[in-house]
């Protein structure tokens, strides 16, 4: 039993095409050569021809004038142009945060470098010191003779 009732007769399926080049949504290529009205053949020089969809067709640029007037007015195309400065904004924000943790990266490193070198120094300057306190030692080594 059908959901829908229909009252009107089951149409007939039309019959197929013969021969004929479809001109779909996105259009398609063939690879035979596609003749025109005049008999000509219509092929690029790789022999595959391509048949204009919604997107492969010219418009006339009064058209295209009157239809962007009425876009710009369009709730979503509004919505879509504000997500796409959005995304924009965020990936600038993000570019500046990549390079603020770089150079806090770099801060980091140079100051660990410095902190090495100063406890290389100070390494040196107490092997000196010890170098010159033994020394000293040796020089007390005589006192206390007389007593």
């Amino acid at each position: 039993m059908p959901l829908f009732r229909s009252s009107s007769p089951q149409r007939e399926a039309p019959p197929p095409q013969t021969e004929s080049h479809s001109r779909g949504l996105f259009g398609h290529r063939s690879n035979s050569p596609e003749t025109t009205t005049n008999g000509t053949h219509n092929a690029n020089g790789n022999g595959s021809t391509k048949s204009g969809g919604l997107f492969g067709r010219r418009r006339s640029s009064s058209s295209d004038s009157d239809r962007s007037v009425k876009l710009d007015k369009d709730p979503s195309i509004k919505a879509a142009r504000k997500k796409v400065t959005e995304a924009e904004a965020a990936e600038a924000a993000a570019d500046r945060a990549l390079n603020d943790a770089r150079a806090a990266v770099r801060g980091a490193k140079d100051q660990v470098k410095r902190l090495e070198q100063e406890a290389l120094d100070e390494a040196r300057r107490a092997k000196a010191k010890q170098a010159e306190a033994k020394s000293i030692k040796k020089s007390t080594g005589r006192l206390g003779r007389h007593g």
